[in-house]
């Protein structure tokens, strides 16, 4: 029993013995022909000087003659070759043959024969072109005086005092035009005024005696007109005026002041949400803003519009004139 045991694992080692003989083998050829194939491309890109230094040199006894070349050129044609009849080389218009010179595919009797009378036209072209020299002098220098204004008026064109005069007549063009654009404002007493809100006359205007306030509880003049509205209502302008001044007062709030010509002016006051701003145009019944929550002197009364007319500083009763205008 023991024997046979023994039997069979020296048959194991032996097949496994085997197996790693015939492994090593067939990777042992595998490397030997992956190895030949590498060293057969790389000498696919090896240069071999040798046959390079045997390859004849190209002189000048190996290349075509010119009239090899004209030969081979007749027979090909210029229909193949790369060239344009229209081509024409920059500036090649200005290569001037020489006077005199001769044709090269001519003789050299034909050139000696013409060598005489080439020497003959020489002088008389010398003289010819002495005598156009002093033409041209003389166009030179009548050329220079008439120019001599031309370039006078242009470096006037770049004289400082010369821009200053045009800068200060484009100023006075450009303010003449702004003055043409605006629209004329001439605002008489005898015009109507529109209504800014609709609304009651709180206190009314009185100059020539005082009236009674009542969130100050005393009596006091009043140049203009109190008019109730609620609060956020928009307010329009009376007349077609200018805006001359936006500012805020503690008395009646932010106002608006407007220059309706001729010496008049409208003021608004109590406003929230200004509009307009100094300096713009407004036409009759745009909106200017809305009416603002009422300053601590006008707590009684409440919401309201101040509504003030002037003539020259002094005060006019605006109610009239809204009175003429319904």
């Amino acid at each position: 029993m023991v024997r046979r045991n023994r039997n069979g694992v020296r048959k194991e080692r032996i097949i496994m013995l085997a197996t790693s003989a015939f492994v090593l083998t067939a990777l042992t050829m595998t490397g030997v022909f992956v190895r030949r194939n590498h060293n057969a491309e790389r000498q696919d890109y090896v240069l071999d000087l040798e046959e390079i230094e045997k390859t004849p040199d190209v002189t000048t006894e190996n290349m075509l003659s010119g009239d090899e070349l004209d030969t081979l050129f007749a027979e090909v044609g210029t229909d193949d070759l790369d060239y344009d009849p229209s081509f024409q080389e920059t500036n090649s218009q200005k290569v001037e043959r020489a006077e005199g010179h001769a044709d090269t595919s001519a003789g050299s009797g034909t050139s000696a024969a013409a060598s005489g009378s080439a020497s003959a036209a020489a002088q008389t072209e010398a003289q010819d072109g002495a005598a156009s020299a002093a033409g041209q002098a003389q166009d030179a220098e009548s050329g220079a005086a008439a120019r001599q204004p031309e370039e006078e008026n242009e470096e006037g064109m770049f004289d400082e005092t010369v821009d200053t005069a045009s800068a200060e007549d484009g100023e006075e063009v450009a303010e003449a035009i702004s003055t043409t654009v605006q629209p004329t404002l001439d605002f008489h007493i005898e015009d109507g005024l529109v209504w800014p809100i609709v609304g009651d006359v709180l206190i009314n205007y009185s100059m020539d005696k005082t009236t009674y306030f009542y969130t100050l509880q005393q009596y006091k003049y009043n140049p203009a007109i109190i008019i109730g509205a609620p609060q956020g209502e928009s307010i329009a302008a009376a007349a077609p005026g200018r805006v001359t001044d936006v500012d805020y007062d503690p008395v009646i709030g932010n106002t608006v002041v407007m220059d309706l010509g001729n010496g008049y002016e409208l003021t608004y006051g109590q406003l929230d949400n200004i509009i307009v701003s100094e300096g713009s145009y407004v036409s009759v019944g745009d909106n200017i803003g809305t009416v603002a929550c009422p300053t601590k002197y006008f707590s009684v009364e409440g919401a309201n519009v101040y509504f003030k007319l002037t003539k020259d500083g002094e005060p006019v009763n605006p109610l009239s004139r809204l009175e003429e205008a319904e």
